[in-house]
């Protein structure tokens, strides 16, 4: 008989839960972080929530302010978020390059492209019907079952921790139709090239959705031009 799971640290609990808040968006970049307030709405005592804190400063969402002013959620500049859809836009096109190798080799687990395309078409039910908060979803899910299939947990390590620096501006990003339906149309290339075990289009296409695509979009938001 298999015993329970321990139960989770009560830091790594407060942690997922702020992490879920500002990820959501229900605190927002810049938004002061009132321990007292927080820890009571979690229901834990200042200790866990001050631990799960500096985890969460470590990976880049909050930030500590002037002595005395506590922590607030990170708000990212224009430089910075540009800088992250480079890095990301690397991260990308390795990871598909890895797909479309292993594609080419025979050695892609059986299902992982029909689950993909799937996802795909349900994205784009998503992105006809306007629903931007279940295209978005289904967007990180897609994301994340291509780093699986590329078999590189470095590379799954650092493109995470990327994309939840630039959680809030992707997700602003894709809120248009229009950008859903382009956004998609890049998805479904980056597998038809990666599916055929063209791994030089597969990098290309990879690194262009994020570098070109991606960043184009987050800019628009903006009112800029790439």
């Amino acid at each position: 008989m298999d015993l329970p799971s321990p139960p989770a640290p009560l830091s790594e609990r407060a942690r997922t839960a702020l992490e879920e808040l500002i990820l959501s968006g229900e605190l927002a970049p810049g938004a002061r972080l009132n321990e007292v307030a927080l820890a009571a709405r979690l229901g834990l005592s200042r200790g866990p929530l001050r631990e799960a804190l500096r985890g969460l400063e470590r990976e880049g969402l909050v930030a500590a302010g002037p002595a005395g002013q506590g922590m607030s959620v990170r708000r990212l500049e224009p430089e910075e978020l540009a800088e992250l859809y480079d890095m990301r836009a690397l991260l990308q096109g390795f990871v598909l390059g890895r797909i479309a190798e292993l594609a080419a080799s025979g050695a892609l687990p059986p299902g992982v492209m029909e689950g993909l395309r799937a996802q795909v078409a349900a994205m784009e039910a998503d992105a006809g019907a306007g629903e931007a908060a279940g295209y978005y979803a289904r967007n990180l899910a897609f994301h994340e079952v291509l780093l699986d299939a590329a078999g590189h947990r470095r590379a799954a390590g650092l493109y995470g921790s990327l994309l939840k620096e630039s959680h809030l501006a992707r997700q602003r990003s894709l809120a248009r139709p229009a950008a859903m339906r382009e956004s998609n149309a890049e998805h479904a290339a980056m597998l038809d090239a990666a599916a055929a075990g063209d791994v030089p289009r597969a990098r290309a296409l990879g690194e262009a959705h994020v570098a070109g695509g991606g960043k184009r979009r987050w800019l628009e938001t903006l009112g800029l031009k790439a």
